[in-house]
């Protein structure tokens, strides 16, 4: 059996640019690509927490040190500078590999800057 898993996830990046011109993709700081283990060209889901859309593009790299997220083409009407997003890549494992797996989470303050990086989301608390 093969398993869909979170692989890496990019939690509340600010959107810095929307190119509705540009050819299509999502633009991210490079420092930000390698440190998540996004690859370019690599298939991304974007969530933007602002208007509840969902997407699906492909990453490529923007200036290494810039902190850009640019929503491009089509997408950028989804989009707009100041909307925070979730950014997620899942890969397809089969189940030893998901018994090991442990995704990359990078967590952004409101300039785009890594707060925090881990590899796993606490438990969520029932609610009262």
């Amino acid at each position: 059996m093969q398993i869909t898993m979170l692989k890496a996830k990019l939690h509340r990046p600010k959107v810095t640019h929307s190119e509705l011109g540009y050819e299509g993709s999502c633009a991210i700081d490079s420092n930000i690509l390698d440190l998540s283990g996004i690859r370019e060209y690599e298939q991304i889901q974007i969530y933007n927490v602002n208007n509840g859309a969902r997407f699906t593009t492909y990453a490529i790299r923007a200036e290494a040190d810039s902190k850009i997220f640019s929503v491009n083409g089509a997408a950028a009407r989804l989009a707009c500078p100041g909307d925070i997003l979730i950014i997620c890549t899942y890969a397809i494992l089969d189940e030893q590999e998901a018994l090991e797996h442990q995704p990359r989470l990078i967590y952004f303050d409101q300039d785009n800057e890594v707060v925090r990086c881990s590899n796993s989301i606490p438990s969520q608390p029932a609610a009262r």
